[in-house]
């Protein structure tokens, strides 16, 4: 009998493909890292050829021989890229515009000014911000002629990176699934389908875009030709729903942060569509015979992005992992403290003109206090968003943390001491491919429930409890609230 799930991880900087067994156990990985495209400030591309047949050489190599123990495939992906293609030819017809990518400040500034964003708000649970895929859409409308040119001629699809991926596995289906269809403005979050106002107002062709489709069931086929057989495609949705499935955050008010290129929170609001006067997002959480699960999400841009600045950029560290040992051997940042906005400042701030401060660097500072300080950031960015979510009626009671970030003890630890929470890190943290095998799983029959499957597949937890002096929270809090107002 088949029972493996083939999950295909299409991230910010890498491509990854898995096989996970029906007790959650990974048996196989492979990964490809991305091309980074950066043309102008701000702007970040990627080559979606490059995202295909990446992805397609990981698949063929965890898979290999076994194609028949494959029961379905399960698909999580970066959300907010945009992906532009001929849908006769199947051929990307630009890069694609990457969420990190800030082009769009200008147009989301103008549509503020015509008084848009409430309304904006109201109807899809998002911001007027450049981070969201409609503006990118639009942008490559405006500014690419071979899109378009394809616009005109009835050939333009548009999708975010799992609509792609479906495309071409499938030799030609055009669909979205309503988690990842839900980040880019051009979905109501009470809509089954994308809105034609919303199209309207964001000057993109209704046309031009998928089918918004469920996050598990039978979505789609793959073609024989890539894996030997025909496979079912029975997941779909954006990682960090993703992630919020595989930390089995179900019930209502069950939160996880992922801790990766960025930092994005997610708290489950049940069946009630959100709404959040604290500049937070509302956004599908999963979707099943139409049904919508809802959750209220925060977006920091930049967490792991930062250790890698300091690596790459700035050469003070020579691996992610020396920030930890860095950390712990000083007894405090000696007031060093960083602003992480180096892509702007997200939730709850949205400031995409914000950049990074480092302040406090006295004669004293060295390689460890700014290492540190880099970590501490990591909480207090997190402690900003715990505030808006308490004050939108979502408090937390406790924090489930995951990404690559996550697996630094000395980081969870300083979580629980400024979020003054328990927070609790599985021992598998790769928790945005376990929630793509879960979708799937259940997709495809192997669980009859989301409830059935995640507490089969998920593995044990590690917890951190608060230990810190509430002066001494206090005090760090008050330097990052000093430091972040000159951001």
């Amino acid at each position: 009998m088949a029972d493996r799930i083939l999950v295909l991880d299409a991230g910010t900087t890498s491509t990854r493909a898995m096989i996970f067994a029906p007790d959650g156990t990974m048996e196989a990985v492979a990964q490809e890292e991305l091309t980074q495209h950066y043309p102008r400030p701000a702007w970040v591309e990627h080559d979606a050829s490059e995202i295909w047949t990446k992805t397609l050489a990981c698949a063929r190599q965890v898979t290999g021989e076994a194609a028949g123990a494959i029961a379905a495939i399960g698909i999580t992906n970066q959300r907010e890229t945009v992906v532009a293609w001929d849908r006769h030819t199947g051929e990307p017809l630009a890069r694609a515009i990457v969420w990190q990518d800030r082009r769009t400040a200008q147009f989301c500034a103008d549509m503020k000014d015509y008084g848009h964003e409430a309304a904006v708000q109201q109807r899809t649970g998002l911001l007027l911000d450049p981070y969201f895929s409609g503006t990118k859409m639009r942008w490559m409308l405006d500014h690419d002629e071979t899109v378009q040119a394809a616009a005109q001629n009835g050939a333009l699809a548009f999708g975010t990176v799992e609509s792609w991926l479906v495309y071409k596995l499938s030799g030609g289906a055009h669909l979205s699934d309503a988690s990842n269809a839900s980040r880019t403005q051009l979905l109501a979050l009470d809509g089954a389908q994308f809105d034609e106002d919303l199209c309207e107002l964001f000057g993109v062709p209704r046309a031009a875009l998928p089918e918004v489709v469920d996050t598990h069931g039978s979505l789609a086929t793959s073609e024989p030709e890539w894996l030997g057989r025909a496979i079912p495609i029975c997941g779909l949705a954006g990682d960090q729903q993703a992630a919020t499935i595989g930390q089995g955050c179900l019930g209502f008010g069950e939160t996880k942060a992922t801790y990766g290129t960025g930092a994005f929170v997610l708290t489950n609001m049940g069946q009630a569509i959100p709404r959040s006067d604290h500049r937070l997002l509302g956004t599908v959480l999963y979707q099943q015979d139409g049904v919508r699960t809802y959750a209220i999400e925060g977006s920091c841009f930049v967490a792991g992005s930062l250790v890698q600045y300091l690596r790459d950029q700035l050469g003070l560290i020579g691996s992610a992992a020396e920030t930890e040992e860095l950390a712990r051997s000083i007894e405090d940042s000696g007031e060093v403290v960083i602003v992480p906005a180096l892509a702007g400042l997200g939730a709850p701030h949205w400031k995409p003109d914000a950049r990074g401060v480092i302040s406090g660097l006295s004669f004293a500072s060295g390689r460890a206090q700014i290492a540190r300080a880099a970590l501490e950031a990591m909480a207090h960015q997190t402690h900003d968003l715990a505030s808006a979510f308490a004050a939108d009626g979502a408090p937390w009671c406790r924090l489930n943390i995951d990404g690559g970030m996550s697996v630094n003890d000395w980081m969870a630890q300083d979580l629980a001491n400024i979020l003054d929470l328990p927070v609790e890190r599985p021992d598998f943290v790769e928790t945005t491919a376990l929630g793509a095998a879960i979708l799937a799983a259940v997709g495809c029959g192997l669980f009859a429930t989301l409830d059935d499957a995640a507490p089969a597949m998920r593995g044990g937890t590690r917890c951190f409890a608060a230990e810190m002096a509430k002066d001494v929270r206090d005090a760090r809090l008050a330097r990052y609230a000093k430091a972040l107002a000159a951001a």
